[in-house]
């Protein structure tokens, strides 16, 4: 099964867009959707910082800020 990451903040109104995205791409790929909040994470924070959402692929990192469902589904035809 293939799982996507979510990395996300709190009241992050463009990781509320990304995940509606996600969501209706599921429908078309089978796939999981893990959302993790960074918010309070000093090692995430430092990572990923202002980029989020932060979009992984099976742990590869995809996308940021938002999802381009035409570059998630070549990226999903390929796995």
């Amino acid at each position: 099964m293939v799982e996507v990451t979510v990395y996300s903040r709190s009241n992050c109104h463009l990781c509320d867009v990304a995940m509606a995205q996600l969501e209706k791409l599921s429908e078309e790929f089978e796939f999981t959707i893990v959302k993790k909040l960074i918010d309070g994470d000093v090692e995430l924070e430092n990572k990923y910082g202002e980029s989020v959402p932060v979009i992984l692929i099976n742990g590869k990192p995809h996308d940021f800020f938002r999802v381009d469902p035409e570059r998630f589904r070549a990226a999903m035809a390929n796995i």
